[in-house]
């Protein structure tokens, strides 16, 4: 599948569409879903154009995989969301649920979640 560069969230990163952004590098954005399933549902999506997580993994260097995961985990800790818990969903693919083909990253946090 071919990267859409008008896919919402390459819009987001462009800024054509708004978003309630939590945190923003050269590399990745964390913004708040507009469709939360949770109390806490932030959305980490790297502003590379990739279609989904096994592009991702396939044509994104080491060190920009790296940096993206450990940027959710730094996230997490200084929100204060690592000694509460939380949740790292990503859906690879049409047949997963995967609805928006820019690769991301859910995290889910707060009272309420269902376990797998």
């Amino acid at each position: 599948m071919e990267y859409n560069y008008n896919n919402v969230f390459a819009k987001i990163i462009k800024n054509e569409l708004p978003a309630k952004k939590i945190y923003e590098d050269e590399y990745i954005l964390c913004f708040e879903d507009a469709y939360k399933s949770a109390e806490i549902h932030w959305l980490f999506i790297p502003k590379g154009h990739y279609v989904c997580f096994d592009d991702f993994i396939a044509k994104a260097a080491k060190d920009e995989v790296s940096h993206f995961f450990q940027t959710i985990q730094k996230v997490a800790q200084e929100h204060g969301l690592s000694p509460k818990g939380y949740k790292l969903v990503t859906n690879n693919g049409k047949g997963a649920g995967q609805s928006v083909f820019h690769f991301h990253v859910h995290l889910l946090s707060g009272p309420g979640l269902r376990h797998l």
